[in-house]
């Protein structure tokens, strides 16, 4: 099914809502466990807001960091796991990975036989949805992420600025301070 808004077309067949992200990944673990190994995964973007916060309730894709086994490996039993379901090929996507500067330690959100599946500081979430900041969903999200945030206007952006995409930094600054402001005022 295809709506189309002015010129946009969007699909919303390429929708994951939060139950069928999970079935996915569980059956991922199923696929991996068979063949004696663990996939370590950390998930980031609107898959990340999805599981940590259900902060929304689908995205379009899984964006992934693939730590272990070898990404090769875990991007065939993706396959396997998107034609069981009917799932785009690409439903887990791994080219998010050059939008992570360093690698910061955040929660676990998932975990089941052959998975585990956590996620940046949430500081690192934040900077990557100022670098990208293209729509009202990038708008939301960072919302949300800089309300799970605690200090002052300073503090919080100490945290966040090490994690910006380089070339990306004056826009995540100002993304940053009119966020800052509709969420907490002019300081």
């Amino acid at each position: 099914m295809v709506i189309r808004r002015g010129y946009v077309i969007i699909s919303v067949m390429n929708i994951l809502p939060r139950p069928q992200i999970i079935q996915a990944l569980e059956t991922l673990g199923v696929l991996a466990h068979q063949q004696a190994h663990t996939i370590e995964l950390v998930v980031m973007g609107g898959a990340a807001m999805v599981l940590m916060y259900n902060a929304r309730p689908a995205t379009r894709d899984v964006d992934v960091l693939i730590q272990s086994p070898r990404a090769r490996l875990v991007r065939q039993l993706a396959k396997q796991v998107a034609q069981q379901f009917d799932l785009p090929l690409d439903w887990l996507n791994d080219g998010a990975k050059g939008y992570l500067v360093g690698l910061s330690q955040g929660d676990i959100v998932f975990s089941a036989p052959g998975i585990l599946v956590k996620t940046p500081a949430v500081a690192q979430l934040l900077a990557m949805k100022l670098s990208a900041w293209r729509d009202d969903v990038d708008i939301d999200d960072a919302r949300h992420l800089l309300q799970n945030l605690e200090g002052t206007r300073p503090q919080v952006w100490a945290e966040v600025e090490p994690y910006l995409v380089p070339g990306a930094q004056l826009k995540a600054q100002y993304a940053f301070l009119d966020l800052w402001e509709d969420v907490y005022g002019a300081d």
